[in-house]
């Protein structure tokens, strides 16, 4: 019996949200389509097996732990039995169309990868905002459905859509804090987790650092707070900090604190941690692109490349060597073969260098120095160690800067 025509200009489909928790499905084929399937039913913690001769490495990875059932042969009927959904993914339209009719008869419903009017259920563009899951039916039209998917979840992100309950806590209920790494700068780069945390917010306590270009699309009774540390200038004390996190947490309000870079490398994100703790406050971190790797990156240098270098080192500059407070064993850094990353280090450039080269590294290793990251005035200026004080000096640069010591930095052109 074969599976009844849909037409697919129709639209004639009846949305539901499938709960395929510890359910066996069975998924026949072993390609792309089978493998972006299987990553949904996967996260829809179903009970997959999967039917064919061969599959991607992809799959046959998530053999070994279990996470996945592998068949390693052709369809034949009763591969179905027990199966609450199935899925016809083979590039051969024979095998799909055997297994829709088993599926047909066995009154389990099938989305055939090949065929949609002959499938008994269309499978909808899917995306994810923490909780909320959006599916979207395109009219028989899947880029139709994607693009429509992709601005409810880009305006779910970035706050156009309104999620009234994620920003609104239950009547009573203490508040929350997201500790926040909005990577580099550049407000693209932040990740999608951030992104909504901001968009959620009742409060934003923010630094000079992360990508404040997001904060001009918040409503207008987010309340914004500036909590910016100005290198030698002026900044908000890091106890005054982890007071207002606490303070408008405690009073149901959702905190989000936005930082530059990563909370946890030299964001001091454990303190405010420690702080919502120590006070009951429920807090989240969510890591952000640090700029000791993204800011290089951007530049075009890898902190390591194979057959080069095995290691890399990120040091804070914010004191020079022999300083009472500094915790860097400067011998050991100048002995390492690999990268040097320096965050925070442009007044103590020249003392770096020197400690570096008087515990043994190359006056002429090469060293790249980028300005302003992930800005539209990022620049990069190349020198050597020898030359790094001078070359800061005559360049005339300024925080915040990446500087970059090792051979990974000959690896691209001078730009």
């Amino acid at each position: 019996m074969n599976a009844t025509p849909v037409d697919a200009a129709s639209g004639a489909v009846y949305p539901v949200g499938l709960r395929l928790l510890d359910r066996r499905v069975v998924v026949v084929g072993g390609g792309q389509v089978a493998h972006r399937r299987v990553a949904g039913l996967l996260d829809a913690r179903a009970r997959v097996t999967v039917v064919s001769p061969v599959v991607t490495p992809a799959l046959e990875a998530l053999v070994a732990p279990g996470s996945v059932t592998w068949v390693p042969r052709d369809y034949r009927t009763g591969d179905l039995d027990g199966a609450w959904y199935a899925v016809a993914a083979t590039n051969d339209h024979a095998v799909n169309a055997a297994v829709a009719e088993e599926a047909e008869r066995s009154r389990i419903f099938c989305a055939r990868a090949d065929d949609r009017a002959h499938s008994s259920v269309w499978t909808p563009a899917v995306g994810r905002q923490g909780d909320v899951v959006i599916g979207v039916h395109g009219g028989g039209d899947p880029q139709r459905a994607v693009g429509v998917r992709d601005a409810v979840v880009a305006g779910l992100a970035d706050g156009r859509i309104a999620d009234r309950a994620a920003r609104t806590p239950a009547g009573g209920r203490t508040g929350s804090v997201v500790l926040v790494g909005g990577g580099p700068g550049d407000p693209e780069l932040i990740t999608v987790r951030g992104h909504r945390a901001i968009a959620q917010a009742d409060v934003v306590v923010a630094d000079h650092l992360a990508p404040l270009s997001l904060l001009a699309s918040l409503p207008t009774d987010v309340e914004v707070i500036d909590a910016s540390k100005l290198p030698r200038g002026r900044s908000m004390a890091q106890e005054q900090i982890n007071a207002l996190l606490v303070e408008h947490a405690l009073a149901g309000r959702r905190v989000a604190r936005l930082k530059g870079g990563d909370p946890f490398v030299f964001g001091r994100g454990m303190e405010e941690l420690q702080a919502c703790v120590a006070a009951g406050v429920p807090v989240e971190v969510v890591p952000g692109v640090t700029s000791a790797i993204g800011v290089p990156g951007l530049a075009g240098i890898p902190v390591t490349h194979r057959g080069l270098t095995h290691e890399f080192v990120v040091v804070s500059g914010h004191v020079p060597p022999g300083h009472p407070q500094s915790l860097v064993d400067w011998a050991a850094i100048g002995r390492l073969r690999g990268t040097v990353v320096v965050l925070m280090g442009v007044d103590t450039a020249p003392a770096i260098a020197a400690a570096l080269m008087e515990n043994g590294r190359a006056p002429a290793t090469p060293v790249a120095v980028v300005a302003d990251g992930a800005m539209p005035t990022q620049r990069t200026v190349r020198t050597t160690l020898e030359g790094l004080g001078a070359t800061m000096a005559e360049a005339g640069i300024r925080p915040p800067a990446v500087w970059v010591v090792g051979e990974v930095v000959g690896l691209t052109a001078p730009g």
